[in-house]
């Protein structure tokens, strides 16, 4: 049975920064295992395929965690300008959108991928890939068993993710090497994902796309939301459900024409020599006009109605729809190093943590910082 000094349990963008982290700090003696049959499935359709890897607004009120302070801690100490330093020294240009997202300039998340992965080769860091790993215990030191074999490290380091886009392997079945040691987990949720809605009067609107204000409580968002015939998708739908995650009822409003007063937009569809049921032709598309007219019944209901659109939030399309899963290991569980408090030697990064970000770079940049620690805890000793 091969002996490392460190093993690493996940081939996503948390375990690859970790490996070359690790290599760069001396660190040779080491292994990544990834259950596909290549590195950064996930990673490499984040953004849309675009690759959005950080954000240049970081703050812990982007976050949701058991423990923010411990998150904004591990996020400061590696932070947006160290890993847009970091895909620079890989030879990658990463640059900014309006919005501070920020993505690689050939808006390839593939190309992301694809500089991690050159980067392990050039530094002959070993990688056993469509491996999937049945067990892990500590009788001496860490013992692996996989489906080709096993092997021993003497630190392990979980970084296979949560629940969320199972596509990519990132089933949840992983959870239960760090339960194995005594760990719990909070309660999993799925989030940055389109919500189911009692759609009504509104299922004519499928597939029209709008630029709208949507809320949920005193959470507000600007953003494009997509009418579908199952619920809401879109820009803002998908920023927003990190606060409705987990709620079996939620009640979202959605403001069209966020930038007219609504006193200009009754004077516009009141003085128009049109047929009523086309007092928005030319303000709104022609079904959302004709929906809010029928719906309020008057052309002030429907001026009043275009400002607040309600829709009944009956849930989401689940783990297999979601960007990102909300819950995890209790950052109690986890010393300031991520190191387990039931296991000397076993950390974690990444999503399989209590840590989840809204969207925009966040989750990316939660990978990469929790990474960088393990990786700084692991060469001090």
């Amino acid at each position: 049975m091969k002996h490392y000094h460190v093993a690493i349990i996940g081939g996503g963008a948390s375990g690859l920064a970790l490996a070359l982290f690790l290599s760069r700090k001396g660190i040779s003696d080491l292994v990544l295992i990834e259950k596909n049959d290549r590195l950064g499935r996930k990673l490499s359709a984040t953004g849309n395929g675009q690759g959005n890897l950080t954000n240049l607004s970081m703050g812990k009120e982007h976050y949701f965690s058991s423990d923010l302070a411990l998150a904004e801690e591990i996020i400061s100490s590696f932070d947006e300008r160290d890993t847009i330093s970091f895909f620079a020294s890989l030879g990658g240009l990463l640059l900014p959108d309006d919005r501070g997202r920020v993505y690689p300039a050939s808006r390839q998340a593939s190309s992301a991928t694809d500089l991690l992965r050159y980067a392990l080769q050039a530094a002959k860091i070993e990688c056993r890939l469509s491996t999937t790993v049945r067990s892990l215990s500590h009788p001496s030191s860490f013992v692996i068993e996989t489906d080709k074999g096993a092997l021993s490290s003497d630190f392990a380091v979980l970084c296979t993710g949560g629940k969320a886009a199972p596509q990519f392997g990132t089933d949840g079945s992983a959870y239960a090497l760090a339960e194995g040691f005594g760990h719990t987990l909070t309660e999993l949720f799925p989030s940055l994902v389109q919500c189911k809605a009692d759609m009504g009067d509104k299922k004519g609107l499928k597939g029209i796309r709008v630029d709208g204000r949507l809320s949920y409580l005193d959470h507000t968002v600007r953003g494009d939301v997509i009418f579908t015939d199952y619920g809401l998708s879109g820009d803002a739908v998908f920023r927003l459900s990190p606060y409705f995650a987990g709620k079996d009822e939620a009640w979202l409003y959605l403001e069209l024409l966020p930038d007219v007063e609504e006193e200009t937009l009754l004077s516009l569809v009141k003085g128009k020599n049109v047929p009523k049921e086309e007092a928005f032709c030319g303000i709104l598309t022609n079904q959302i006009g004709r929906m809010l007219l029928k719906s309020a019944g008057s052309l002030e209901g429907a001026v009043r109605l275009c400002k607040r659109i309600p829709f009944r939030v009956t849930g989401t399309l689940g783990f297999a729809y979601a960007q990102v899963t909300k819950g995890g290991i209790p950052m109690n569980e986890v010393t300031k190093s991520l190191e387990s408090k039931k296991q000397r030697g076993l950390f974690f990064c990444g999503e399989i943590l209590d840590v989840d970000g809204e969207c925009g770079g966040y989750n990316l940049q939660w990978a990469f910082s929790s990474a960088h620690r393990v990786a700084e805890e692991v060469c001090r000793r």
